[in-house]
């Protein structure tokens, strides 16, 4: 069992424990069996946590829980928290109570007539680097060892594939293959599904020269990003996205660049360098494996550029 699993199942709400062996179970189950994602579950196990916290505090049994008792909690934590949070907040109580009605616990969802506040983004917060900070990050990594080489394909990977850390840290040894003339990779995204398309001439010349000096070329259906033993050397353990994130950061600060920068600056930063130079939206979607072009439309920040040099006319 994953260890978040084991996390969800060995720490049990009080008010939950309350509620019976049958609720207890279903919050289990809910959170081990129903949600497949990592970063959903340990997100929604946070904020169910709150919620039944502050049932505890005012000895509400769960199973007692009214819709105008959810809408005094969203009510009360808008006043701590940001209207997406609360939202977030809100999805998981609702997903809870929704997974207890299915089981025969409750009759009908006391959180599915509130509502949340209305969220509107239309641009992403993530920060974004310019191509020369991008570029001054990767030539800045030492890769006269195996660390400064995985490195410098992760961040490669990312930033020529406008890949999502997740789907890049899934990949195995396998998932780097020639295809004609030249490299594919196949990233494994959400909802268990694979999008492949071809690698750029610098990432590819980045993930061979990994491959090549940690000698992975042979150990398909292995993890590809590894982390670093004591010794500097390679482990068999995949890298997980806190780890990526220190290196990051890490590799960041030493080049001299804004360490507000996260895995995600990566997508942004490629989506945004493709724009500029007049790729179109539609086939960044394509790339980027959104959903929505509206989605891959928050990372494109090339009218930043623009907006500044407008603002900088005024002349006082």
């Amino acid at each position: 069992m994953k260890r978040d699993s084991v996390t969800a199942s060995a720490v049990v709400p009080a008010v939950v424990e309350a509620a019976g062996p049958e609720a207890k179970r279903r919050f289990v189950e809910f959170f081990t069996a129903n949600i497949r994602n990592v970063n959903t579950r340990q997100s929604y196990l946070q904020c169910v946590r709150f919620f039944c916290r502050w049932c505890e505090e005012r000895d509400i049994p769960l199973l007692s829980v009214e819709p105008t008792l959810v809408a005094a909690y969203i009510e009360e934590i808008s006043q701590w928290y940001a209207d997406g949070s609360v939202k977030v907040h809100l999805a998981a109580i609702r997903m809870l109570f929704d997974y207890f009605v299915t089981g025969g616990l409750l009759p009908f969802n006391p959180a599915q007539a509130v509502r949340g506040p209305k969220v509107v983004i239309v641009k992403g917060k993530t920060p974004v680097l310019s191509a020369a900070d991008a570029r001054l990050l990767l030539d800045s990594i030492d890769t006269s060892h195996i660390m400064g080489l995985r490195d410098r394909a992760l961040i490669g990977t990312m930033v020529y594939s406008f890949a999502r850390i997740s789907a890049t840290l899934k990949m195995n040894v396998d998932d780097v293959w020639p295809n004609g003339h030249r490299y594919w990779i196949r990233l494994h995204e959400k909802g268990g599904r694979y999008h492949e398309m071809p690698l750029h001439h610098n990432a590819e010349q980045y993930l061979l020269e990994y491959l090549d000096a940690a000698q992975l070329r042979d150990l398909n259906g292995t993890p590809l990003f590894r982390t670093i033993g004591r010794r500097r050397e390679l482990t068999e353990t995949r890298m997980h996205r806190n780890d990526a994130l220190r290196m990051i950061k890490r590799r960041a600060k030493q080049a001299g660049i804004s360490p507000r920068i996260c895995c995600h600056t990566f997508r942004a930063t490629g989506i945004t360098e493709y724009m500029r130079n007049g790729g179109t939206l539609e086939k960044a979607q394509q790339m980027a494996a959104h959903a929505s072009s509206k989605t891959t439309n928050m990372y494109n920040r090339v009218n930043d550029a623009v907006s500044l040099d407008e603002v900088e006319r005024i002349v006082i």
